[in-house]
């Protein structure tokens, strides 16, 4: 037998030896046959069926036929990234009322609690209110002092700043200008001197301070006790104080309603052009009325021309202390006045503002 006779073996269905060339059938060797018989049929394992993959669509989109829990959108393979759904779209906050920023509650009460101080020392004894004004003085040389101290390592000597600051405020009152600076010059060389007992080191620093301090704080609220000095003293003090709250009110309650330009944003972020404008119009109508009401011989034109100074001064006080505090790292000068913060955030406004209409009151009206 040749080796044609095999005809072509199948790996399917011969499971013998292969024959080599010149020999015939190893002896036990299967014949050829089907593709598989029934004990091999038995042995196999089958295949797995896998399905036809369908066509994809023609636009490329992702394949939304049937499968084994696949879902629209699936990956078509296993290292298919799937995509991250859309997040739904956040609505937008909703709008915050304007905060006023404090305590209104207490400011108020606080506020309706020192303007009664006020009225009833300044009517009953004008002494009384004297002393109200000296006693303001070293609170606020006390809080001004300590913040210093606190923020900058700058020790502006207390001790001689309270008493000559008390005294500069008794001095103006008894003696009139000329007592408030003989006072104010004995205060600031009894600073230099006081600070000569302790080290050498920031003693320049600290007298600065210490000099700085006298001025601003009992220096200018003495003008307020030569205010009171004139026989319509008490109306003139009232005057001052109504025309500082006033313009303080208006430039707050416009601004917060209507400000939207910055006046100052570097110094204070707070207050507004329409603020100015507010406190301008609210300022001059109060010292209109006040000049032709309260004081002796005024007139309502000079009424307006007073407002119109106090709310520029009052506004500068107030950014002249926003810019010490800015400096200072601090939002108040102290925490003593509910509502308010210390006494020097109430004095802001009013140091400044109490030259300017003491000397405008003497060139309308006289000294008295």
């Amino acid at each position: 037998m040749n080796d044609s006779s095999w005809g072509a073996p199948s790996h399917a269905g011969y499971a013998g030896p292969w024959p080599t060339s010149g020999q015939g059938p190893v002896q036990g060797a299967a014949t050829a046959g089907p593709a598989y018989d029934a004990h091999e049929a038995q042995q196999t394992r089958p295949m797995p069926i896998v399905p036809e993959m369908p066509d994809l669509p023609a636009d490329g989109g992702d394949w939304a036929g049937p499968s084994d829990g696949a879902r629209p959108g699936a990956p078509l393979f296993r290292d298919e990234t799937p995509q991250e759904p859309m997040p739904a779209a956040t609505p937008p906050p909703a709008p915050q009322k304007k905060s006023a920023g404090r305590d209104l509650g207490a400011a108020i009460g606080v506020g309706v609690g020192l303007g009664a101080l006020v009225l009833v020392s300044l009517f009953v004894v004008k002494e009384v209110f004297v002393g109200v004004i000296a006693v303001a003085v070293v609170v606020g040389l006390w809080e001004l002092t300590t913040r210093l101290a606190e923020r900058k390592d700058i020790h502006a000597p207390l001790v001689p700043l309270a008493a000559g600051g008390a005294g500069m405020v008794v001095a103006g009152y008894v003696w009139g200008p000329e007592g408030a600076w003989v006072a104010m010059a004995l205060t600031a060389l009894a600073v230099l001197v006081w600070r000569m007992t302790a080290r050498p080191e920031g003693y320049l620093k600290d007298v600065t301070a210490g000099v700085f301090a006298t001025f601003y704080v009992p220096f200018l609220a003495t003008f307020v006790a030569l205010m009171l000095t004139a026989d319509d003293g008490a109306e003139r003090v009232i005057t001052f104080l109504i025309l500082t709250v006033v313009a303080d009110t208006g430039a707050y309650a416009v601004g917060w309603r209507f400000g939207k330009h910055k006046l100052a944003p570097r110094i204070s972020p707070g207050k507004t052009r329409e603020g100015l404008f507010g406190a301008v119009g609210a300022a001059m109508v109060a010292g209109a009325l006040c000049m032709q009401f309260l004081i002796d011989g005024g007139a309502w034109w000079q009424g307006l021309l007073l407002g119109l100074a106090v709310a520029v001064s009052a506004t500068l006080g107030d950014l002249g202390e926003s810019m010490i505090k800015r400096d200072l790292g601090i939002k108040d000068m102290g925490t003593l006045l509910p509502g308010h913060g210390g006494i020097m955030d109430r004095l802001d406004s009013l140091l400044p503002t109490a030259p300017v209409v003491w000397a405008l009151l003497v060139l309308f009206v006289g000294s008295g």
